[in-house]
């Protein structure tokens, strides 16, 4: 009789995939949310994620989000865009545990040597300055998933923070849609206005996903997704990755527990096929018991495998749904 596989061997085998963090911010000099800067190779106490805290955690590929907030001025975020790509593309330079993906096989190649895979991401078009042609240059600097807005109105989309006006993608928005898709970018529907959800639902050619969002039938949060929003993305192949923002969860204490009651939720509605994991680590103030930082991540498959999950989807909300969608958009 074989013995049976521990939670902890469970996630050691598993390719762990973290759909977002903001921890970019964090990288330049003047730090991110009031915060000191900290370096990436350097264990901390601060923030959430670090190289040393991804590797306990398990985590093998890891999106870091370019996130340059509402940024009126478009060439200050442009900006602040490039430098947090220099502070990336530095930090990947100088740590041996940790390489720039911008591909599937990329992924899969860093997993092969044991060291983290890194995919950028941009959280909020503002730094292409209404212009889709800049997504060209973002993603030479090797973006491979971009959200086109964060929660305001910009050239493209409407925000969930700006959502009164019921409307659709802009003009600017459809040809930047069509230029991801030439491209291989992943497209990213976290932060958009419902509107706007269903506007990308009767456009999209391919899977999208919801990188860190929850479920708005267990949290009444505007950025979470009603029961009709995740079965639309099931339906285009897509994924949604759980956030891990208390805010998100639930009204009261947050817990690891009260987390995976959302992958339930969507597992229930559209099955394993199209759940994974989407932390908001870095961009979050406080976090779930359970959750305090990356290292914690495998209490969540020891709480998958206390609800009866089966290996095998265990290993695909960790990071195999998410690297099927890479796998199909990424080139």
């Amino acid at each position: 009789m074989m013995k049976e596989k521990s939670p902890l061997e469970i996630h050691k085998e598993a390719i762990v995939v973290d759909a977002h963090c903001d921890t970019l911010m964090q990288l330049l000099p003047e730090g991110g949310w009031g915060r000191e800067p900290r370096r990436l190779g350097q264990r901390s106490e601060k923030g959430h994620v670090d190289i040393p805290r991804l590797v306990e955690g398990g985590v093998d590929c890891q999106v870091f989000a370019i996130y340059t907030a509402r940024q009126e001025n478009e060439p200050w975020a442009l900006r602040t865009a490039l430098r947090m790509i220099e502070a990336f593309q530095r930090e990947c330079s100088s740590n041996e545990g940790i390489t720039p993906a911008h591909s599937y096989e990329d992924i899969i190649e860093a997993n092969r040597r044991g060291i983290v895979a890194a995919v950028l991401s941009l959280e909020g078009a503002e730094p292409l300055m209404g212009d889709p042609a800049l997504l060209r240059i973002f993603h030479k600097l090797g973006v491979r998933m971009v959200s086109l807005t964060w929660n305001w109105r910009n050239p493209f989309a409407d925000g969930v923070g700006s959502k009164r006006a019921e409307s659709r993608l802009t003009e600017a928005g459809v040809e930047a849609l069509r230029e991801m898709e030439r491209l291989g970018i992943v497209y990213d529907v976290s932060h958009l206005s419902d509107s706007c959800f269903w506007d990308i639902v009767e456009l999209k050619r391919g899977p999208f996903i919801a990188s860190h969002s929850n479920c708005r039938t267990l949290c009444n949060h505007p950025r979470n997704l009603t029961d009709e929003m995740i079965k639309a993305i099931a339906n285009c192949r897509g994924v949604v990755g759980v956030n891990f923002s208390p805010s998100f969860i639930c009204e009261g204490k947050a817990t690891v527990e009260r987390l995976v009651d959302h992958i339930d939720h969507i597992v229930e509605l559209v099955g394993p096929d199209h759940v994974g994991l989407g932390s908001d680590f870095d961009g979050i103030g406080t976090t779930p018991e359970g959750l305090e930082d990356v290292s914690k991540m495998p209490n969540i498959t020891k709480e998958l495998i206390k609800r009866g999950y089966s290996e095998r989807d265990v290993k695909k909300i960790l990071g195999e749904n998410f690297l099927r969608v890479f796998k199909e958009v990424l080139h």
